[in-house]
């Protein structure tokens, strides 16, 4: 493998929006198979290129690698030469592993006008926006072009289909309550890290009511964050889709 020919598998996964990590090596001393600034690439489907030495630590750094690309977080491994890695005559390696193409995933609940409007602010914010609506006339690329997934199906299937996990974000914007309080416990089901529904405090107080009374713990509801956005007495929907990704981009931001 030549330094061109990695790069230049950077650029196609960057170019097709495929998710991949880059282990380098930063520091090495006494019999290390490599030295500081050796790369290998792990592609998302575990494959790689180039190497950092071979054995049991490039095989440990592509399992850490797969853990990077999945939750979008730095790792730095540090190994000991010894007989457990396939070498007995000592040394060090550190390495760092560093995300690519990694992406956020915004599931928006309702393609109306604030849909559309948030879809499209997060999209060029750098979030993976998957659309879920179940009105086949408002789910196209005209109205949509920053979506990545455009799903005509119900939130519950689409959550079956998308899996949301821990960082990723939901949020509700449907026509009416019972879609809304539908799509909530849709979402209470799955690990998503936020669940944000687009509503008035008068609304927030009848969907926990309901819930409580539906044997929910006040620990699941408190997951649920609504009126959904900052306050920044937002009214169009372009003005409520910056308060709702102001406020996604800032929990991203810290992680």
């Amino acid at each position: 493998m030549t330094e061109l020919q990695f790069y230049e598998e950077i650029v196609r996964l960057t170019g097709r929006g495929k998710p991949f990590a880059v282990a380098m090596v930063v520091a090495g001393s006494g019999s290390s198979p490599r030295k500081a600034g050796a790369k290998m690439l792990v592609r998302g489907d575990g494959s790689t290129l180039g190497t950092i030495g071979g054995g049991g630590i490039e095989e440990e750094t592509v399992v850490s690698a797969m853990r990077v690309i999945s939750s979008g977080i730095h790792e730095t491994l540090e190994f000991q030469m010894t007989e457990d890695y396939g070498y007995a005559c000592g040394g060090s390696m550190s390495i760092f592993i560093e995300p690519h193409g990694w992406n956020p995933l915004l599931v928006m609940i309702g393609a109306g006008h604030v849909g559309q409007a948030v879809t499209s602010l997060a999209g060029k914010c750098g979030f993976r926006v998957a659309v879920v609506d179940e009105r086949p006339e408002l789910l196209n690329r005209e109205l949509l072009p920053d979506a990545s997934e455009i799903l005509c199906i119900s939130a519950e299937d689409s959550f079956k289909q998308l899996n949301p996990g821990s960082r990723s974000f939901v949020v509700i914007a449907t026509p009416g309550h019972l879609h809304d309080f539908a799509a909530v416990r849709a979402s209470l089901a799955t690990e998503t890290g936020f669940i944000g529904l687009l509503g008035s405090r008068r609304k927030r107080e009848t969907l926990f009511k309901t819930l409580e009374e539906e044997g929910y713990d006040p620990s699941d509801i408190s997951r649920i964050v609504t009126p959904v956005g900052l306050d920044i007495g937002a009214e169009t929907p372009e003005e409520i889709a910056v308060s709702i990704v102001s406020q996604l981009i800032s929990l991203r931001r810290r992680g």
